[in-house]
């Protein structure tokens, strides 16, 4: 951290995803999102089994009972009046309509429920009113029986759950008598021409008010069980405006998706609406849309007027998805490599910064050292705010490089050089992996004299979109040291962002709670890791190979 940077304690902002399941794209966009708008978010993810993936993302996991139980909504209150949750954000059809018809209750307890109204959470939920819906919007869609006796439209047809999603149950029929054996077969179902064509999805983006904030249109080019596995975005005018229309009468609240097929004659048929954000959502979110970073202005209290220009979208961009693994449950195995953090944890970043300030007093020749921790403490931009005092603000630049450039006066906390000679004498593979600006950094570990098999600075690898919570680094490092991730343990003083790699990758993790530290006083309540007072207590652990990081 720098001496000009304010350590204001930001609004801590709380999210909560149910039904989190396989949505690790979603997360990392709202992460990405806090990232780029440097919002505090915190990130916490229901599920019935904790076992989800998503929930490896997670900074908080809560674990639920069943969403038909009858006291589902009396758990999720529970949780959002302990957590303090300020938005919950469903993820699947079933946990919908029951969160629509409660939302008041939520709203009561200070948590803001991100779904539509419960009328049309309805409409969505029952084909039948759906594609009368569409109609009533002066769209097309293919009008349903709810008796296949009935269906009079020709073939092939096509038969699905009358209230079913993501294709369960959905089948192509090309003649009567295929059709009375799955009517046989499928509960409540309809029956609706089929349609042949191009598939689309529609991702849209409301306020809380449903108004539209983004509309990105994509060709669904290939699926598997009703989710998209290679789409492209297409910015067709005629669906956008398509889609604005059914804002205006449906009002979404936040996300809502739609599906579509265009014909040969270039008719679009409306199929499905669902009032959540889709499977393929995220990938809206790449190409441009601002659905994550709207819904962190607007917790914000700002107001999010403009729909994205079609300009701002990557038109033509074509996305493919795959499968990866998540470490749920550590493993045990014998611990080969440490993988540390820097500042605040083999040292004191404080002191960095102490010797920042007489770096920058000592080219302004005056005795400001004491001045500008002053300001520090106070959580004011430091060397600002000392300029500004002074009447030198025209140096900010040259200031600025000076504490950024020196050769520091630091030293590692009592017992670090010990501990690490203790651990390579042992035969244990030890490194750093750090965040901030490659210069500073350096010139720290210089003057530490730190004896290391490795050490990557993140923004070295390309930039700060590779600092931590991104795994690039721990990637890099475990695969130099031809290691598996479970025989490695990463030492870290802030929660908020070192360990999130670390439970993705399967990788041990230490809390090094630094009462020195610059983040001592945040609220790491909750937590599932383990914690040591004194940093070389974690040699300790590692050599009486305590259970905990087996």
């Amino acid at each position: 951290m720098e001496g000009t940077e304010i350590m204001e304690k930001m609004k801590r902002i709380n999210i909560l995803f149910t039904g989190v399941g396989r949505r690790v794209e979603l997360l990392q966009a709202f992460r990405n999102a806090a990232l780029v708008l440097n919002k505090d978010l915190k990130i916490y993810g229901a599920d019935m089994t904790g076992t989800a993936p998503a929930l490896a993302y997670c900074d908080y996991t809560r674990k639920v009972v069943a969403m038909k139980d009858e006291k589902y909504i009396d758990n999720l209150l529970s949780i959002c009046e302990a957590d303090k949750i300020d938005l919950l954000i469903p993820t699947i059809d079933t946990d919908l309509l029951v969160l629509a018809e409660n939302k008041e209750k939520f709203e009561v307890i200070g948590t803001k429920v991100m779904i539509s109204a419960s009328d049309k959470v309805r409409i969505c939920r029952d084909k039948n009113n759906t594609s009368q819906f569409f109609v009533d919007c002066g769209l097309h869609a293919p009008m349903p029986v709810n008796d296949w006796k009935e269906y009079k439209s020709g073939y092939p047809a096509f038969i699905k759950p009358k209230d079913g999603s993501s294709s369960i149950n959905a089948f192509k029929v090309d003649d009567a008598d295929e059709l009375e054996v799955y009517a046989g077969q499928v509960e409540d179902y309809i029956v609706q021409p089929f349609v042949s064509g191009r598939e689309y999805t529609i991702d849209i983006f409301c306020d809380f008010n449903g108004n539209p904030i983004s509309i990105v249109p994509r060709e669904r080019v290939q699926v598997r069980a009703g989710e998209v596995l290679k789409t492209q975005i297409c910015m067709d005018q005629t669906m956008i405006e398509e889609s604005k229309a059914l804002c205006k009468a449906f009002k979404p609240c936040g996300s809502m998706t739609v599906q579509l097929i265009r014909d040969e004659k270039g008719i679009d048929w409306f199929i499905e609406i669902n009032p959540r954000f889709g499977g393929g959502a995220p990938l809206s979110m790449k190409a441009g849309a601002r659905s994550a970073e709207s819904i962190l202005e607007m917790l914000d209290g700002k107001i999010v007027e403009e729909i994205a220009e079609e300009h701002e979208i990557a038109d033509s961009a074509m996305y493919s998805r795959f499968d990866q693994s998540v470490c749920i449950t550590e493993g045990k195995s014998q611990i080969k490599g440490v993988i540390f953090d820097l500042d605040d944890t083999l040292y004191s970043e404080k002191e960095y910064v102490k010797s920042g300030y007489r770096a920058v007093s000592d080219y302004l020749g005056g005795e400001y050292e004491e001045k500008l921790w002053s300001h520090f403490e106070a959580g004011k931009p430091a060397i600002d705010e000392l300029l500004k005092e002074i009447g030198k603000e025209a140096e900010k630049e040259t200031v600025l490089n000076i504490y950024r450039s020196h050769k520091p006066d630091i030293h590692l906390y009592d017992g670090v050089a010990e501990m690490i000679d203790e651990l390579k004498n042992r035969g244990v593979k030890v490194g750093i992996i750090t965040d901030g600006r490659p210069e500073g950094q350096k010139n720290k570990l210089e003057a530490l004299g730190l004896n290391l098999d490795d050490v990557i600075i993140t923004d070295d690898l390309g930039g700060v979109q590779f600092r931590k919570p991104c795994d690039i680094a721990f990637r890099i490092m475990t695969t130099r040291w031809r290691l598996n991730p479970a025989d490695v343990v990463y030492v870290g003083d802030n929660v908020a962002k070192d360990f999130q790699a670390c439970r993705q990758l399967g990788i041990k993790s230490v809390w090094f709670k630094n009462e020195d530290g610059l983040y001592h006083s945040l609220d790491y309540v909750g937590l599932d890791i383990i914690e040591i007072s004194k940093i070389s207590d974690l040699y300790e652990l590692i050599r009486q190979e305590k259970e905990i990081l087996r």
